[in-house]
């Protein structure tokens, strides 16, 4: 006799598993290589020279209270004479430490951008006269995104190395990756006027250099009124040029044809269970 035929068995659950095709997208790599213009070595040490004689003079400086307070106790389930002893130490943490951490002069603090993030704030406010980025911020895509923002607008820019080395100790911070100088300041308005044409001109080749005699509109209190109506009268010949060639165009002989859609499915990927008829009953 034949040997009896095994049963067919089930496949186990979770040992087949469906594998997600891979996603892939198409890019194309930028022809453009885009970075900072190398600046001279006799202009970099005056760069350096002139700021930090510059805020040694005004004393601006950030203070630090360093020494950690004490956590007081709760005062949940204490007697009267806890409390007290509670308030006299904190009374005396108080007179210990005098000085209040901040800024000594809040007045200049506010003329300046301090850090990648406020320089990128503020020159996208186009509120800047100048943006200097430190040459040793790594990864350089750190900084990188400033070349275009702020050839974009007309403000110069360039990478002065040991920025932070100078500036930071200077000024009581551990670091100073970017450092930006907004627009109406007053202390420091003879340095940048110094320090601008000292600044290299930046390249990106899809973005027109726009940065021209800085220095007669730093004079003015309203340097923002020659270039808006610059800006206004290029609008106004870019509207009235594409006027022209739109009404110069003739219409196409192209007719278009409606779309039919013949299924639409919400969403291909997920299965989904046919509806249960219902069972018509016979009479």
């Amino acid at each position: 006799m034949s040997p009896m035929a095994a049963a067919p068995q089930a496949p186990a659950r979770g040992s087949v598993r469906k594998t997600r095709p891979l996603v892939v997208k198409t890019s194309l790599a930028n022809p453009y290589a885009v970075s900072w213009s190398a600046l001279e070595r006799e202009d970099m040490h005056f760069i350096l020279q002139t700021l930090e004689d510059r805020l040694k003079q005004i004393g601006l400086q950030k203070i630090e209270d360093k020494k950690r307070r004490k956590k007081l106790p709760s005062f949940k389930n204490q007697s009267r004479e806890s409390c007290n002893t509670d308030v006299r130490v904190s009374e005396e943490l108080k007179d210990d430490n005098p000085q209040v951490s901040g800024w000594t002069c809040v007045h200049t603090r506010k003329q300046l951008a301090i850090g990648v993030n406020e320089v990128t704030r503020a020159l996208e406010k186009n509120d800047l006269l100048l943006v200097l980025v430190c040459k040793s911020a790594k990864p350089a895509l750190i900084t990188s995104h400033l070349i275009q923002l702020s050839l974009s607008r007309s403000v110069p820019a360039c990478q002065v190395p040991r920025l932070s080395e100078r500036i930071a100790p200077v000024i009581g911070l551990n670091c100073v990756l970017a450092l930006g100088f907004k627009k109406g300041t007053t202390d420091f308005e003879n340095e940048i006027k110094a320090i601008i044409p000292r600044v290299p001109p930046l390249s990106v080749p899809w973005l027109p250099d726009r940065i021209e005699d800085l220095r007669d509109n730093l004079e003015t209190e309203s340097s923002e009124g020659p270039d808006k109506e610059t800006i206004d009268a290029s609008f106004e010949n870019l509207s009235s040029h594409k006027r022209k060639l739109v009404e110069g165009q003739q219409t196409p002989a192209v007719i278009l044809q409606p779309l039919k859609i013949k299924k639409l499915i919400p969403n291909p990927n997920k299965v989904r269970k046919p509806p249960k008829s219902k069972k018509t009953t016979s009479k």
